[in-house]
């Protein structure tokens, strides 16, 4: 969208506040609104924040930051009346140059890289959510809404009419809504939306995070991306579809290749294999993360490759042409974008440039697979807790290369910290397993 453009939108359609949006480490979406009076100085780059208020941003004699808007992701607010627009904005350092640490600079130079190797990455996430009503019972912040599962159709009720709200919000904001369902837990929801070139996609989960946050609350409900919410039901997860294009081709398709799979699509294949334990870390950022991925709940938690089979890390949809993929399944939608996706495609675009080939795909069910049998199939876990994913992490140079070492380095101190207050922390299991029998 040109300046032109803009400028036309927001005076035909009356526009009266401009929001800038950004994304801080730990993938929080943050704002600063302006008059329209300030648009002229909203498109020339002039508008300023206090970098040394956001964590890992700058010091505090560094303080000075500007907002670029990318004019591509100008969007009126429809729960606004359209009376407003929201611009995603990169983070620039005072001296007019990139700020390194902004996560969405951190996938653009991922991007960059792929580009001059000669691809073009697409990304097509499935992020599940779910709603509550803390209205009902004050005292349990997890009241469900329903006992649905998979598919099911709820007519009329509170949460299908605020998610058809949420797909009627994003497709006014440009998104082209491909499917949205009851997920297989009481109170879970998905929306699928289509793929987009990498970085399109990473914003669009922000502000899919926003859309679905607001409407809820417009509903009287709570919206949650946390990964597991309610012990004994499944978490909500993430998977993201990963595509590469050269040429304007399919560049993981191969109609003469096994699975009429190319020798790219392999070699990056074997890339994020062979970093899958280090990046979880930023796919799975949490405590709650993990809480998910555990045994018995479909958790993508073996550290394989399959066609077409779910209980493997990595799944290679039947479809092929244009729509050759993978769909990396343990990421969650607590993760920051950006940071789960650079790390994805750096992990891949590493193995095509070394050649890491993996090993054969596993097309037998891997959950009811024994550790002997795994063991001989070479199939690894992925990390069991935030701080095993954080110790494989600060092992592999590609990680740190890809994040940058201060973004690195403060992504660790949050993480570790979260760690260490959890460590101490004393949780109701713990009340109710020994309080009176000790």
């Amino acid at each position: 969208m040109t300046r032109e453009e803009i400028l036309e939108i927001v005076n035909e359609k009356g526009v009266k506040i401009i929001r800038l949006q950004f994304t801080d480490i730990d993938g929080a979406l943050k704002q600063v609104s302006v008059p329209v009076s300030e648009i002229e100085r909203v498109l020339n780059d002039e508008i300023m924040f206090d970098g040394s208020s956001i964590e890992g941003f700058a010091r505090i004699e560094e303080s000075d930051m500007y907002l670029k808007p990318d004019s591509n992701t100008f969007s009126l607010i429809p729960w606004e009346d359209f009376k407003s627009a929201r611009i995603i904005c990169d983070v620039m350092n005072s001296d007019g140059t990139y700020f390194e640490e902004s996560p969405r600079h951190i996938l653009k130079k991922v991007v960059d890289k792929a580009k001059k190797m000669g691809f073009e990455p697409y990304a097509g996430p499935e992020p599940e959510f779910f709603l509550f009503d803390k209205k009902e019972n004050a005292s349990d912040p997890t009241y469900l809404l329903d006992s649905g599962s998979y598919f099911d159709m709820l007519p009329l009720s509170r949460s299908e009419l605020a998610r058809r709200e949420m797909v009627q919000a994003l497709e006014d904001m440009g998104f082209e809504v491909e499917a949205a369902h009851h997920e297989v837990a009481p109170s879970q929801h998905e929306i699928d939306f289509r793929y987009a070139d990498i970085l399109t996609t990473a914003d669009r989960v922000q502000t899919f995070k926003l859309v679905v946050k607001t409407v809820a609350i417009k509903h009287g409900l709570h919206a949650t991306f946390m990964p597991k919410p309610i012990e004994g039901i499944n978490g909500s997860g993430m998977h993201v579809h990963i595509s590469l294009f050269k040429n304007g081709r399919n560049a993981f398709y191969d109609p003469d290749g096994e699975y009429k799979l190319s020798e790219t699509f392999m070699y990056f294949i074997g890339g994020i294999l062979k970093h899958a334990r280090a990046i979880t870390a930023f796919t799975n950022p949490t405590i709650n993360s993990y809480k998910r991925l555990v045994p018995g709940y479909e958790a993508p938690v073996n550290i394989a490759w399959a066609v077409g089979n779910r209980s493997a890390l990595i799944r290679i949809p039947q479809a092929r042409g244009k729509s050759t993929r993978l769909e990396y399944r343990s990421p969650d939608p607590s993760c920051n974008a950006y940071l789960a996706f650079a790390l994805i495609l750096s992990a891949g675009l590493d193995g095509i440039e070394k050649k890491d080939l993996p090993l054969k795909p596993i097309n037998k069910n891997i959950f009811r697979m024994t550790k002997s049998q795994k063991m001989i199939n070479r199939i690894k876990a992925l990390p069991e807790d935030i701080e095993k994913a954080l110790n494989e992490a600060k092992r592999d140079k590609l990680v740190v290369k890809t994040i940058g070492e201060n973004a690195f380095n403060t992504f660790m101190k949050m993480k570790t910290k979260e760690w260490s207050e959890f460590s101490s922390a004393v949780t109701n299991w713990e009340i109710q397993k020994y309080f009176d029998l000790l």
